[in-house]
């Protein structure tokens, strides 16, 4: 009999000790995805968007790099202010 039939994926990740890592993975790409298309649409470059965040371009190409989940709040919540949007984040059940 199979353990994981009437499982979620979530709990086979948990079982895996992965669940965690591949959350915070998946944000990240929804995070770099969001941020690369807002660039996109104001036809930014990552030079130009790092001057606006008054960052290095190496700390932008962090940020965008969807598989480096070691962003601050501080460093998201620049790059926010400097494409004109907002952050938010929250806890969900």
């Amino acid at each position: 009999m199979n353990k994981h039939i009437g499982s979620s994926f979530d709990d086979f990740l948990d079982e895996e000790a992965v669940l965690e890592e591949t959350t915070a993975v998946a944000i990240k790409r929804v995070v770099a995805w969001q941020i690369a298309q807002e660039m996109k649409a104001q036809h930014l470059t990552k030079t130009a968007l790092a001057e606006k965040m008054q960052t290095s371009r190496a700390a932008l190409n962090r940020l965008l790099d969807e598989t480096d989940t070691s962003l601050t709040l501080t460093t998201l919540a620049r790059a926010a202010k400097a494409l004109g949007k907002h952050l938010r984040i929250e806890l969900t059940t």
